[in-house]
């Protein structure tokens, strides 16, 4: 199972899907590659790793900080291996068999010597004259480096042998399990919660630290990187019919997808805390403080509902450490807006707060299938969430004849998500209608049992592959 910036550093959607993934299959023995964005989550897991966990490989992407290379050696790289290199940069498309050869050979034992040498700087020069000709070339040399070097130290790595390769995203994890195949014949099944590719192009957009003539570089590298995922994967499961489409547009095979949706154990929220009778309105949101969750504006839809609802009160539960900026930015705007009754838990057991909520809230920029959503339905919770991934879907299901079980609202909008609001603290009854409605829809439509069996299925449908066309990886 290759994770990419969830299981087991952070809590999460993905992270709990995984452990349940893991710990409902005890006939199977899973292999954990993780792969952290810093060193120093190393050994820190947010999980107790279940027994059939035999092995976990870390990898860790800043350990390209310490890579130091020699300056101006000459590789002689062949045509075909210096194409391989400038592909990976944008200049075609990529022959990823070649590339992984070339980077896993001798020559490249310290990939930063690749990256400080004659050949690169050629390969850049070229690309800087074709396409880039007005940006300062040591911008380009570093900015470069900083992109591709990471890679290349990832895919050095060995890869744990295995029977069956899991990538739980495209991106890094989607090559190290193309990279896994490549190595060992085993067959490679991608789970895709959430389009990672686009994720990262809206963290890009955003971004401070990517100068905008920049943007568009990062941007193509990781829709490279997703390419590489789908044109490897022998089987590619996503959550939904829209996520479906958009792997199609950016060139995943529809023949190898198939849709298993998210799913949630019902009787595991029953008999939950519930709310004492004292009048106060309880909002809550599960959710990591992130940008791409947007809690900034969450607490501006607040602050204009409680000039509306006075008695209205927001619980945000969830870590608050994995971006502390951000969280601490989010102080600063509770402070700025004057806004009371606004608690950030930090992680907790959500099952000792959802039952005490009255309305539930997603504000995201992007997301999947949320788990947090399900979660809050099978508590019988309305929600008011962001017009992302299949939260409409949930919300308004698919011609079932159940009923609203919330209110979608635009993106990055906090108008028309407070007036959401509001309709729901103005009125018991609506909320008490669209939490049946919830928890009807998702003990019909997602429970965790079928998504486990499917799973099984899946996995018992695969382990008799073990070879796979070379032109998979071509």
């Amino acid at each position: 199972m290759i994770a990419e910036g969830s299981y087991p550093y952070i809590t999460g959607g993905v992270s709990s899907w995984i452990h349940s993934i893991i710990n409902q299959m005890p006939e199977h023995e899973f292999i954990i590659y993780a792969i952290g964005a810093q060193s120093k989550q190393k050994g820190n897991y947010k999980y107790k790793l279940p027994a059939n966990v035999v092995e976990i490989k870390e990898v860790f992407l800043d350990a390209y900080l310490d890579e130091e290379g020699s300056w101006g050696q000459r590789f002689r790289l062949t045509a075909e291996q210096t194409h391989s290199i400038r592909s990976l940069l944008g200049g075609g498309e990529v022959v990823w068999s070649q590339l992984f050869d070339l980077l896993r050979t001798k020559k490249f034992q310290i990939a930063a010597d690749f990256l400080s040498s004659k050949d690169y700087f050629d390969i850049l020069e070229e690309m800087c004259r074709n396409q880039y000709s007005l940006v300062p070339f040591t911008e380009m040399f570093w900015t470069v480096r900083s992109m591709i070097l990471p890679l290349f130290l990832t895919i050095r790595h060995d890869i744990p042998k295995a029977d069956i390769y899991h990538s739980v995203s495209t991106g890094y994890a989607g090559v190290i399990g193309a990279l896994a195949k490549h190595i060992h014949g085993a067959p490679l099944v991608l789970t895709e919660h959430g389009i990672y590719s686009r994720e990262r192009e809206e963290e890009i957009i955003k971004a401070d630290w990517v100068k905008g003539y920049f943007k568009d570089l990062w941007i193509e590298y990781f829709y490279t990187l997703s390419g590489c995922a789908y044109q490897a994967s022998d089987q590619v499961i996503t959550l939904f019919n829209r996520n479906k489409e958009i792997q199609v547009e950016l060139g995943c095979e529809e023949s190898k997808i198939s849709i298993i949706p998210n799913g949630v154990n019902v009787d595991h929220f029953a008999g939950i805390p519930q709310a004492p009778k004292d009048g106060i309105i309880r909002i809550g949101a599960v959710v990591r403080v992130v940008p791409i969750k947007d809690i900034k504006t969450m607490l501006q839809s607040f602050a204009l509902v409680k000039q509306e609802i006075p008695n209205a009160h927001l619980t945000i539960m969830g870590p608050t450490e994995e971006d502390e900026s951000y969280y601490h930015e989010c102080e600063q705007l509770v402070e700025a807006l004057g806004v009371q009754d606004v608690l950030f838990t930090g992680e907790v057991q959500v099952k000792d707060y959802l039952g005490q909520m009255d309305i539930l809230l997603l504000t995201s920029i992007s997301e999947g299938q949320p788990l947090a959503v399900l979660e809050g339905m099978a508590c019988g919770k309305p929600f008011v969430t962001t017009n992302v991934g299949s939260c409409k879907e949930l919300l308004n299901g698919v011609n079932d004849g159940i009923g609203l079980a919330g209110f979608v609202s635009p993106v990055m909008n906090y108008e028309p998500m407070a007036l959401n609001i509001i309709k729901l603290c103005k009125s018991k009854s609506l909320r008490e209608e669209m939490g049946r409605n919830a928890l009807e829809r998702v003990s019909l439509y997602y429970k965790d049992q079928e998504v486990i069996a499917s799973y099984k299925q899946l996995y018992a449908s695969l382990k008799e592959v073990k070879r796979w066309p070379e032109s998979a990886l071509s």
